[in-house]
């Protein structure tokens, strides 16, 4: 297995820890009664607001522990030039990644549409944030092996 396949796994599995557990933490917050404003504007801005930066700084740390593991268990260097099949694969992985944000971000708005409360659409849009980071890395690894 490359290396972009292993990073394209690593990020992926991430992605859905990193997720999980933020999404546990602002449930346990919201069960203890501390964020008692299921309706409140404010809360579900920064629920969204913060989870950006939370999923940066922890991808981030994350990489520097996967290139060093990889380093020591496999003694391969992370490859420091990346020809056209890497950023024709890199390209065609992000616009699935936007495709599925934007499909989610529509699938968010109809929540409004049928009445749904606004909590459901900004569930819908951080899952949809979520959804979109994993198919990005899922057909980042789906072209590599593939070829394009």
């Amino acid at each position: 297995m490359c290396y972009q396949e292993k990073r394209s796994i690593v990020s992926a599995i991430s992605t859905v820890l990193i997720f999980t557990f933020y999404s546990i933490y602002i449930y346990q917050t919201y069960l203890k009664g501390n964020l008692t404003y299921s309706h409140d504007y404010e809360f579900w801005g920064s629920v969204i607001l913060i989870l950006i930066p939370v999923m940066i700084l922890a991808n981030i740390v994350i990489y520097i522990i996967f290139s060093i593991i990889n380093k020591i268990t496999t003694n391969e260097n992370i490859p420091s030039i990346s020809d056209e099949l890497d950023k024709i694969i890199e390209l065609k992985s992000t616009r699935n990644s936007h495709y599925t944000f934007m499909f989610g971000m529509l699938l968010s708005m109809a929540t409004l549409t049928f009445g749904l409360p606004p909590m459901a659409m900004f569930i819908a849009l951080t899952c949809s944030m979520m959804f979109a980071c994993i198919i990005g890395d899922v057909s980042q690894l789906y072209f590599i092996r593939r070829g394009v």
